[in-house]
């Protein structure tokens, strides 16, 4: 598992600065600093996120797992299938980032 991401969902979650949902993140992406999408994301849906992140030029991360357990790393009881985080740090940012490239 991610330690970095793991990490910066948890901080999210205590601050409160993280939005859960592909609708609400497409609606609020230039507030976002890293999206996270997972793999029970609908084709359609990921589209658009993965178009307005560009747009944007958020980085985003596609989670290898289900909506069920990104909603376990999020602390929450219930599935995530997008989240937006609005306060990570650049360095975190680019160490979740390259985390993710060497899996």
């Amino acid at each position: 598992m991610a330690k970095q991401l793991e990490k910066a969902l948890t901080d999210a979650k205590k601050t409160g600065k993280r939005i859960l949902g592909t609708k609400q993140i497409t609606s609020t992406i230039k507030d976002s600093k890293l999206v996270i999408i997972s793999k029970s994301v609908p084709v359609l849906s990921a589209k658009k996120i993965e178009k307005a992140a560009q747009d944007n030029n958020v980085p985003l991360i596609h989670f290898n797992d289900t909506s069920i357990m990104l909603g376990k790393l999020c602390g929450s009881p219930f599935r995530v299938s997008a989240i937006s985080l609005s306060a990570v740090s650049s360095t975190n940012i680019q160490a979740i980032i390259k985390e993710y490239e060497t899996k």
